[in-house]
């Protein structure tokens, strides 16, 4: 999919600006963070499967799973079935199918039908994710809602560090919503890019929901005039 110019920055406040609309929100405090799945395990932590059954064909070099768990540190991938050629976790490319969940520290998970997980270097470091739809959570760090999205498709590149959403992709902070044909969070930056195709009439969505003000709060007082507003 090529991209075109429309963009949203995801910042903690989730929707700063729409590049083509240029629709701008006043920005949070910086000392805020947006939520993200975090960075894979050290190289160096042991990898363990636990497995019910496992079946070995040595003539393919190929290792059959159920109801299997691979755990590395605080990340964890469990599944119904998984596939894989050998237990080589140097440079190998797991499938995983039925009942998917992947979690990572602090709090970040995804869920999905079918995961594709390719091991380098003894993690995690690329997960291609599919379902309908697949989803993904995150209890973010600035406060006590949850950051949710799903997509048909959604890739947790490691090594990029980027969150990739496609075909029907939907992201909220809990307050805020940002859908589109695809949406890419990269967790370094933190900010969200939102892609459609040229001359095919697709169009990025945004929802934001207006906070409340508190009581008291932007009233004068008598003989003041009142206080400026905003930009």
């Amino acid at each position: 999919m090529a991209p075109s110019c429309v963009r949203a920055w995801w910042l903690p406040a989730w929707v700063l600006a729409t590049g083509a609309a240029a629709a701008s929100l006043a920005a949070p405090p910086a000392r805020q963070s947006s939520p993200a799945l975090p960075s894979g395990p050290s190289s160096q932590l042991p990898i363990t499967v636990d497995a019910a059954s496992s079946e070995v064909d040595y003539k393919t070099n190929t290792v059959v799973f159920s109801q299997v768990v691979i755990s590395q540190g605080a990340t964890r991938v469990q599944a119904d079935h998984a596939h894989a050629s050998g237990l080589n976790f140097g440079n190998s490319r797991w499938t995983f199918d039925g009942h998917v969940r992947i979690d990572a520290a602090p709090s970040g998970s995804l869920r999905a039908d079918q995961a594709v997980v390719e091991f380098k270097d003894n993690r995690i470091a690329r997960a291609t994710v599919t379902g309908k739809p697949a989803e993904f959570e995150q209890q973010r760090t600035d406060s006590q809602q949850i950051a949710r999205g799903h997509a048909n498709e959604i890739v947790y590149d490691v090594t990029e560090g980027t969150v990739r959403l496609s075909n029907d992709a939907w992201l909220t902070d809990g307050q805020n919503e940002i859908s589109g044909p695809l949406l890419v969070y990269n967790i370094r930056a933190q900010h969200v890019q939102a892609a459609t195709s040229p001359d095919t009439g697709q169009r990025v969505h945004i929802v934001i929901t207006p906070q409340s003000v508190p009581a008291g709060k932007g009233k004068s007082e008598p003989g003041k005039p009142p206080p400026n507003p905003q930009p």
